[in-house]
């Protein structure tokens, strides 16, 4: 049985030595001078540490960014892709956010707690603070912007109404916002740690949805200078952010499909970070002499999703013969490199709720076609949907899971190609029966909380689900009233019942590898961010030609 994770030993030896040590220690590139003091909520609400981080200090360079794709738009409640929000995250601010360890920090909330005795939160906001036109940040912006995710009737239907899931809403106070939970919600902070941008309430109102769509306005280091769709997003520095100045005097963020586009840019100079650097290229990279290879386990799974409400997807022995029926270790060695973990269950390995007493189905071929006899579906046809260039390697990954399935003798596989802004489109519609029966798609929680990962995916009311089973239905609803251990082994349970159940084809806990351009300190982290605020140039002045 394959393991979790691919060993150190391997993963340093595919990542490139030293920038892969760098990743997994967290400590990639030198002191950047200055200091940002941040405290921690301990997922409690009361401030339990202190720490500092390192900080700006302009050095006045470009830095241009390719990732996979491009925002389809600019506006940060009106998406589900992680390329959008790390061009989000550079502009728009929540009230808390994260370090590269996960830890929650403070961002425009400077203090966070609970109200005893109340299913309520208050934030305190942080002095000081400016949009991009110049306005100081209010508590009406912020319970504006609270409000205007989890509440259909205050601007439009929000598609990351879950993503503050047991929020019912907000209201602003003395220097303060009061938001409201329909229960105990345990896990409230860390929602806010990671989602919720905030917005202006009255340049949102003042604008049609397409005009917010195209343009930018928040707190974050850096503001909009131009949006070409399709083309490019460039950002230049905010000089009166609240914290000190960004180093980078801007950033562009452009949008490649082809892998090999974007290395072949990256060595070329024309770019300085690119995303899912495929395998074979790994060391194209790490041997060229103005890039190296920065990788990271992300947050993010990969998975087949496989529809409850229709043949052959609604036989449970059927989902298991798929499961089955692919040699996920062979994909993970042969497609991916060694850069990918197997999975077994919804949740990932250091997620709340992971449960270790779960191994990933075996690859058992005449397993899998004596279950599709069972199903009485021997003989389908299945055409799998696939994004192309989203992921690290996932058509290859889509591909060679058909390919498996396909070999069974009861079984024809396809695989259809789609572009991801298309599929997403889908994926995100209220209605199960207009998603794809089977598709292969990502999800990365940047919370660290395996509840929410099924609320959206699995639960009968999920944003997102393909799924519907009483009982897990009741384990998610018990554990979002729970805390603690107890929540934990509520959680554990449910994934427990989802192996069982097998509502995808579990496949692989995906890998952050980027390439990076020699003269940068950049960290890569698991959460995908890819955080231009915390980039700085090496010293030496030779390397700094290239920004020229």
């Amino acid at each position: 049985m394959p393991s979790n994770t691919v060993d150190r030993r391997t993963f340093l030896k595919l990542s490139g030595g030293a920038a892969a040590t760098m990743a997994l220690a967290g400590c990639t590139g030198g002191d950047t001078g200055g200091t940002t003091t941040t405290t921690d909520s301990g997922g409690t609400g009361t401030t339990t540490d202190t720490t500092t981080t390192a900080g700006g200090g302009q050095q006045d360079f470009d830095l241009t960014i390719t990732q996979g794709s491009l925002p389809a738009g600019l506006d940060p409640h009106d998406h589900r892709e992680t390329p959008t929000e790390v061009v989000m995250l550079h502009v728009y601010e929540g009230v808390l956010t994260r370090d590269a360890d996960g830890k929650i920090l403070e961002s425009l909330a400077t203090e966070w707690e609970r109200v005893e005795g109340e299913n309520a939160i208050t934030f305190q906001l942080r002095d000081g603070v400016t949009f991009h036109n110049g306005d100081e940040l209010t508590p009406e912006d912020v319970a504006y912007s609270i409000n205007r995710i989890v509440d259909d009737e205050v601007g439009f239907a929000s598609p990351q109404s879950d993503q503050l899931a047991g929020v019912t809403g907000a209201e602003a106070m003395d220097g303060a916002v009061r938001v409201m939970n329909d229960g105990l919600n345990p896990i409230v902070f860390s929602e806010f740690a990671t989602y919720c941008d905030i917005m202006q309430q009255s340049w949102v109102e003042d604008r049609s949805q397409a005009e917010i769509a195209g343009d930018m306005n928040g707190t974050g280091p850096f503001q909009l200078e131009s949006y070409t769709e399709d083309e490019e997003v460039v950002l230049i520095r905010y000089d009166d952010y609240w914290q000190e100045p960004a180093a980078a005097a801007s950033v562009t963020f452009r949008g490649a499909a082809e892998s090999s586009t974007r290395v072949n840019q990256l060595l070329a100079g024309e770019t300085d970070i690119v995303v899912n650097v495929p395998p074979q290229e790994v060391q194209r990279v790490n041997d060229s002499d103005n890039a190296t290879i920065a990788a990271a386990p992300s947050t993010r799974l990969l998975f087949n999703a496989l529809r409850y409400d229709v043949e052959p997807f609604s036989s449970k022995e059927f989902r298991q013969a798929l499961n089955y029926a692919v040699d996920l270790n062979s994909i993970i060695q042969n497609v991916l490199g060694g850069f990918g973990g197997p999975t077994s269950q919804p949740t990932l390995p250091n997620f709340v709720g992971y449960n270790p007493d779960l191994s990933p189905y075996e690859y058992d071929p005449e397993r899998a076609a004596e279950l599709v006899e069972q199903s009485g579906h021997a003989g389908v046809e299945i055409e799998m949907h696939t994004p192309v260039g989203r992921y690290l390697k996932d058509l290859e990954i889509a591909e060679a899971v058909a390919g498996f399935i396909n070999d069974l003798p009861n079984v024809t596989a396809t695989v259809r190609q789609r572009d991801f802004g298309s599929l997403v489109d889908e994926l995100l519609t209220g209605n199960i029966e207009d998603k794809p029966p089977w598709y292969l798609i990502g999800w990365g929680e940047a919370t660290f909380d395996g509840g929410l990962v099924m609320t959206a995916l699995l639960k009968s009311d999920g944003a997102l689900t393909t799924f519907s089973n009483e009982e897990l239905d009741q384990l998610l609803t018990r554990a979002g009233n729970e805390e603690g251990d107890t929540r934990a082994q509520t959680l554990m349970d449910a994934n427990a019942l989802c192996h069982e159940e097998a509502p995808w084809i579990f496949l692989n806990q995906q890998y952050s590898v980027y390439g990076v351009n020699s003269a940068l300190n950049w960290e890569a982290r698991a959460d995908e961010r890819i955080d231009a605020y915390a980039i700085t140039k090496t010293s030496p002045t030779w390397a700094l030609d290239v920004f020229s």
